[in-house]
């Protein structure tokens, strides 16, 4: 047993106290009375009347403290939309010519993405070689930025970035049924198109599903790479390796799905974050509405409240005034 309101059962267990003492104030009181010889007023209803009130204010109280045990299932109707953020997580996403780094840089982003998203479902997929889905669809914010922490390189296979299976397999996170409220946002320093990157694109559109893909890095300056051991930076052939954010497969991507392209400025504004973009753009996608099932506690507070309330209407219907006034009649 749980209670919401635990106050209320403070009080209501100091009811009986209560109760008694006013029980033993009342009879000092009588006894009091009889040693001056005077006449004390007795009546039969006293009793009773005072265990009613005393119980049905107990009663009353314990059920302003709403206990709650068992289950119960809460059906609720909900306006939302699917949203599917595919993250490059490629060790290119290391360059840091976005601070921290353009894979940290993303996530801050997606974080502040998180707090516009209000009732929206939102799933986190990571790519590399190919795409892997580390969040399903969900309103579980803690859980949505928990998955998101944690993604790292490490979190989808090695190889050259795909961004075809990034795509797919955020489809593959979106329901058929429902693709009048899903969209893609796509995050990446760029990539070219082969395998079936503008093929998914187009896929996408046919389901009705735009992809907004979000190009993060300097598309004119290279960016090192820190090296895998940590030491230095990587290298081929003896020269530093440069990545550039490379903007037409993003782009051909957008313009093939009916999204857009968004570049991330470099420099971080109120404009250009991704809640930002999400607020902008994302905003005009239909909402869907959707039935939604809620365990939680079942309030029991009535089983208390009825009988506490017919209790203090007896005690107030059993009050010595209005029996003397009957046998004066």
């Amino acid at each position: 047993m749980r209670f919401a309101n635990p106050i209320f059962l403070v009080l209501s267990l100091l009811v009986p106290v209560a109760g008694l003492w006013w029980s033993f104030l009342k009879a000092r009181r009588e006894k009091a009375l009889s040693k001056l010889t005077l006449k004390v007023p007795t009546s039969s209803v006293s009793g009773l009347q005072t265990a009613c009130i005393v119980t049905g204010l107990f009663l009353a109280l314990f059920a302003a403290a709403r206990p709650q045990w068992g289950k119960s299932m809460e059906k609720t109707m909900t306006r939302a939309r699917n949203v599917v953020i595919a993250i490059d997580v490629s060790r290119s996403m290391l360059a840091e010519d976005v601070r921290p780094n353009r894979l940290e840089r993303a996530k801050a982003d997606v974080a502040d993405l998180i707090d516009s998203l209000a009732g929206d479902r939102c799933a986190l997929v990571a790519f590399r070689r190919t795409g892997v889905v580390v969040c399903p669809l969900t309103t579980d914010h803690g859980y949505l930025r928990s998955a998101l922490e944690r993604m790292s390189p490490e979190s989808a296979p090695r190889g050259e970035t795909d961004l075809g299976s990034a795509i797919r397999a955020a489809l593959s996170a979106l329901d058929p049924a429902a693709d009048d409220h899903n969209a893609i946002i796509l995050i990446s320093d760029g990539g070219d198109l082969r395998g079936e990157a503008l093929k998914n694109a187009e896929a996408a559109r046919k389901r009705g599903i735009p992809i907004f893909t979000v190009g993060i890095g300097d598309p004119k300056r290279g960016a090192t790479i820190p090296a895998e051991d940590g030491r230095g930076v990587q290298k081929f052939d003896g020269k530093p390796v440069m990545v550039k954010l490379e903007e037409s497969a993003l782009k051909a991507i957008a313009e093939a799905s009916k999204g857009a392209y968004v570049p991330l400025a470099t420099a971080g504004t109120a404009e250009t974050t991704l809640g930002a973009i999400y607020r902008r753009r994302l905003r005009q996608i239909a909402l869907m509405e959707q039935n939604e099932e809620e365990s939680r506690l079942g309030e029991r507070y009535q089983i208390f409240l009825v009988p506490g309330l017919v209790l203090l209407l007896v005690g107030a219907a059993l009050s010595k005034g209005r029996f003397a006034k009957r046998k004066a009649e």
